[in-house]
C-alpha cells in the first residue's frame, strides 16, 4: 500500500501532467497551503526559473492578517502574486493547485489573482 506521501506526490504529478499538455508555453502559477501559511510562484517551466513569488509571510501582507491560515489571507496572497507577475511581464498563466482540491483557501487565492488582473 502506497504511503500518504507517495499519494500526494502522484496526485501532484499528475496534475502537473495534465497542465504541460494545455500549457502552450504560459508559465505556472503554482500554489501550495500548509496549515499556518500559504504560498505562490509563478514558474517559468521552459527556462526553469521562478518569475514572480508570493506568500502570506511577506511583510506587507503579514502585519495586516490576522492569520496566515484563512481565506482572507489567501486572497491578500492572490492579489500580491498578480501585481508582482504584472510587474515582471506575465498576463496570462495555467493554474497549477498541484494535491490540493480548488475549494476554500486554494479557490479564494485564484480568485484573488484575477481581480489582481492575471488570467486563466
Amino acid at each position: 500500500m502506497a504511503s500518504r506521501k507517495e499519494t500526494i506526490a502522484r496526485r501532484a504529478s499528475r496534475v502537473r501532467r495534465q497542465l504541460k499538455k494545455v500549457a502552450n508555453g504560459r508559465p505556472r502559477l503554482s500554489v501550495h497551503r500548509s496549515s499556518k501559511n500559504i504560498y505562490a510562484q509563478v514558474i517559468d517551466d521552459t527556462a526553469g526559473r521562478t518569475l514572480a513569488a508570493a506568500s502570506s509571510l511577506d511583510g506587507s501582507l503579514k502585519s495586516s492578517l490576522k492569520t496566515g491560515a484563512d481565506r482572507a489571507a489567501a486572497e491578500a496572497v492572490g492579489k500580491l502574486i498578480a501585481e508582482r507577475a504584472t510587474k515582471a511581464g506575465v498576463k496570462e498563466v495555467v493554474f497549477d493547485r498541484g494535491a490540493f482540491i480548488f475549494h476554500g483557501r486554494v479557490k479564494a487565492l485564484a480568485d484573488g489573482a484575477r481581480e489582481g488582473g492575471l488570467s486563466f
